[in-house]
């Protein structure tokens, strides 16, 4: 599902270096954690994946396609029908619906208006809000929110789920319902990798990639449910 190799990325002059040389493989129907502290590269790393910025060098290939020498318009529809992103700031439009704001993720496929307020209704009862869907962001509760934005993520069904810090701005209770959620989608196919600084969150996934001056320093695998010591 992901391939990075021998990617950079800097900026300005002289260069800032933000990634230096990393290798990533992330198989399809993978949840794993992207972990690190403030400036160790893991946001860039997770905007490259994403497809929102362009790696300085290297190789990086996403659900199959090469994305290096793909145009604007191209990278658009990988967004639009591969990618899923959820942020730590929700980006709901105040004074539009749940239902409106998470159908809006589905402006750019062509559906006709009642296909995506039906599709939304559907993501909605997914992540529980089914009860919901006429509030607007200011009537539901943060963790609410999130869900909102994890249904709007997740509506047009893409392979690959990107959350940044996705329980950042959250209580403990809200934090932990968030990543059933996000454990859910994973249950259900969906590939799921999550960018946080937060250890404790990076414990409750089967893989941890450790991030830390543009380099992966480790990368490891909890041994699954029952096997043996």
């Amino acid at each position: 599902m992901v391939e990075l190799r021998g990617v950079t990325r800097s900026f300005g002059a002289p260069p800032t270096v933000a990634l230096a040389g990393v290798d990533l493989t992330v198989d399809e129907g993978e949840l794993l954690a992207i972990v690190g502290p403030s400036g160790s590269g893991k946001s860039t790393m997770l905007n490259i994946i994403g497809s929102l910025d362009r790696a300085s060098s290297g190789t990086v290939r996403i659900a199959g396609h090469d994305i290096g020498g793909m145009s604007d318009a191209e990278l658009s529809a990988l967004r639009a029908y591969t990618i899923g992103f959820v942020f730590q700031q929700f980006h709901l439009a105040e004074g539009v619906t749940a239902l409106d704001n998470v159908a809006a993720g589905l402006l750019y496929t062509g559906l006709p208006a009642r296909r995506r307020r039906e599709r939304a209704q559907r993501a909605l009862e997914q992540v529980g809000l089914g009860e919901r869907v006429g509030h607007r962001p200011h009537q539901l509760s943060g963790g609410e929110r999130q869900r909102v934005a994890i249904a709007r993520a997740v509506v047009g069904e893409p392979q690959l789920l990107l959350a940044d810090e996705p329980t950042g701005s959250l209580d403990t209770r809200s934090g932990t319902d968030v990543l059933e959620i996000l454990r859910g989608l994973h249950s259900a196919g969906t590939t799921v990798l999550v960018i946080t600084h937060d250890n404790d969150v990076a414990a409750q996934m089967p893989r941890r990639v450790h991030v830390r001056d543009g380099r992966i320093v480790s990368d490891e695998r909890s041994a699954p449910a029952g096997a043996a010591a």
